[in-house]
């Protein structure tokens, strides 16, 4: 039995990059900056850090509304499935409380087999939570028949009565003194067996506070704890398929009222078999409509609000399992259930006995958060540059609805201001806006018809732009230099360099950069003046051919020169030959006279 159990498997882990919050949890690695689960919560219990979500505890009334918007499913439920197991492996008596809306999440047509399995699995035993509630509407009945309650609120659903201890204690008057059906249930069950330890299983969040609260639960397990397959037949819980035997069902069909209704809307009005005079029966769920009618209590009298904070009541609750058919077909599954009970044990429901009391006291609920004062809100509103009640757009894109409630959490440390998105988009447009209009670089952009959308001061004054920048808007780019590397940055979508480019109307010499933005289907032009450096390199390349010409001058004169030296050079030296000769032969001459002498 207890191996069975050990195979239960919840969808629901603890993760280590994840901020502590004892019933319901963000995966931060999933959670991104959409604020659709704050914009979503009705008392905004979550504040973002860092553009993550984190549960408020003392402000969270547990509906696990949040859960079911999450774009990312980045909600973890705390599951106590590792306690129940301990209790079971330790021999202790554990009990369970089913809630009704079995009926509908696991597809079933009877309590046997699910108390089957849970006896298979190592519990001692197990009943539905329907017993409970039909002591709840005994107890209803009862104060209803005193006529003293000037309107009267059902207390079954926890997340509801948490909103009106916190969030509308005007209303507490009128919030029936007496305990929810799991809590009713758990009382009797300690009565018949007083160290069982009652583990309440079913589709609702907020039963895990109450449970914890109350301490007359020992665990709370969510349908969505449990993975489970055509119970009619058997039941696959994890890997192991646990058979069960038929239950002489009539032995366990001690409650036939139709209290079993209680998880479908009306059916707390429905379970009464005569209802008290003096009272306007209505069901409200949901907890906007919920929100609605608290705020408004004062102005009714003489109505009884069976109210869930669920809408369409407990079968539609953040951990069940609708089945296929949703939220109609669970409504009709668990009305024919109900009507198929009494009509099959018709005589087998007997009034019980008990010295138990259902009483139970809703105190008012304080949580951690302040007010803040009209000064401190307007220092807030000042920061997202919100200076007069135009600026205060109320557009809730931050999650909350307005903006005076958002600098409140700002105050409060639930939010940050830039989680304003008309403040943030207007610092990056300005940002943005500054940045391209003071750029000391040409910033231009043409569409594909080579026409100009916009443009710089920078890039206006290098194409010769003068007067009102509008009219240059839709011009041709070929009206001030040639747009053919634009054209081909387009029609072959790639980015191209231009050096050098000539610009006709201020004689400049422009360095382009040409972007294809794919997305926008446009071209992004940076332009780099580089007149000053052409000028530059021309004086220089003037200066060089200068040079060149110099020097050939001098090379030519300085040849000229050498030539004219040499010519005379030549003739100097054939003269001094000539004259050297005639003196030699005069010189031999003079020598051979002697001789003869």
């Amino acid at each position: 039995m207890i191996g069975g159990l050990s195979m239960l498997r919840t969808h629901f882990s603890l993760s280590s990059q994840m901020a502590i919050s004892q019933y319901l949890e963000f995966k931060r690695v999933q959670c991104k900056d959409c604020y659709r689960c704050l914009r979503e919560c009705p008392v905004k219990a979550i504040s973002f850090a860092e553009g993550h979500a984190q549960i408020i505890d003392d402000r969270c009334i547990l509906c696990g509304h949040c859960m079911h918007v999450c774009p990312q499913n980045a909600k973890i439920v705390h599951g106590d499935l590792p306690k129940v197991q301990r209790m079971i492996a330790e021999g202790k008596k554990v009990i369970a409380s089913v809630a009704p809306s079995f009926i509908s999440s696991f597809g079933l047509n009877d309590f046997t087999p699910i108390k089957q399995l849970l006896k298979n699995l190592g519990f001692f035993d197990a009943e539905e939570t329907a017993r409970g509630a039909e002591w709840v509407t005994r107890e209803y009945d009862k104060i209803l028949k005193t006529g003293k309650m000037k309107n009267f609120i059902t207390s079954c659903c926890p997340g509801a009565n948490r909103l009106i201890q916190e969030y509308f204690p005007q209303a507490l008057p009128y919030l029936a003194p007496v305990a929810s059906p799991m809590l009713a249930h758990a009382r009797l069950l300690h009565e018949e067996h007083p160290d069982a330890q009652i583990v309440f299983i079913g589709p609702c969040l907020a039963k895990k506070r109450e449970a914890t609260n109350s301490g007359e639960i020992s665990a709370v397990l969510t349908f969505s704890e449990l993975e489970c397959e055509n119970l009619t037949h058997a039941i696959k819980w994890g890997d192991v398929e646990v058979p069960f035997p038929q239950i002489n069902s009539e032995s366990d069909s001690f409650i036939t009222s139709r209290a079993k209704g209680y998880p479908i809307t009306s059916g707390v009005i429905g379970s009464f078999s005569t209802l008290p005079q003096g009272y306007l029966y209505m069901a409200v769920d949901g907890a906007k409509r919920c929100m609605e009618v608290l705020e408004n209590i004062e102005n009714y009298e003489g109505v009884f609000i069976e109210m869930n904070l669920c809408a369409d009541g407990c079968i539609n609750g953040p951990c069940t399992r609708l089945p296929q058919g949703g939220v109609t077909k669970a409504k009709i599954e668990l009305a024919s259930y109900v009507d198929n009970q009494q009509a099959k044990f018709p005589q087998a429901h007997q009034p019980e006995t008990t010295t138990v009391s259902f009483e139970h006291q809703y105190p008012q609920i304080f949580n951690s958060s302040r007010k803040a004062s009209p000064s401190e809100i307007e220092e807030v509103l000042r920061k997202m540059n919100k200076f007069t009640p135009e600026d205060e757009l109320n557009c809730s894109a931050c999650g909350y609805r307005t903006c005076r409630a958002k600098a409140w959490a700002v105050i409060n440390g639930y939010a940050d201001v830039e989680m304003c998105l008309p403040y943030m988009r207007k610092k990056a447009e300005s940002l943005a806006v500054e940045i391209v209009h003071n750029s000391p670089e040409g910033i231009i952009l043409v569409d594909g018809d080579l026409d100009i959308v916009d443009a710089n001061a920078t890039a206006m004054e290098m194409l010769g732009m003068s007067g009102n920048p509008n009219k240059f808007i839709h011009r041709p780019l070929n009206d001030y230099f040639s747009s053919l590397d634009f054209f081909l940055a387009y029609s072959q979508q790639k980015n191209l360099e231009v050096h050098r480019q000539f610009i006709s109307g201020t004689h400049r010499y422009v360095d382009i950069t040409i972007c294809y933005l794919k997305d926008q289907q446009i071209l992004f032009g940076q332009m780099k003046d580089v007149t000053d450096k052409v000028s530059y390199e021309k004086k220089l390349e003037h200066l060089r051919a200068e040079t060149i010409e110099t020097t050939d001058k001098v090379i030519m004169k300085q040849m000229r020169v050498a030539q004219e030296i040499a010519s005379l050079l030549g003739e100097t030296t054939a003269e001094t030959k000539v004259a050297l000769l005639n003196l030699k032969k005069m010189l031999q001459q003079e020598g051979g006279q002697r001789e003869d002498k």
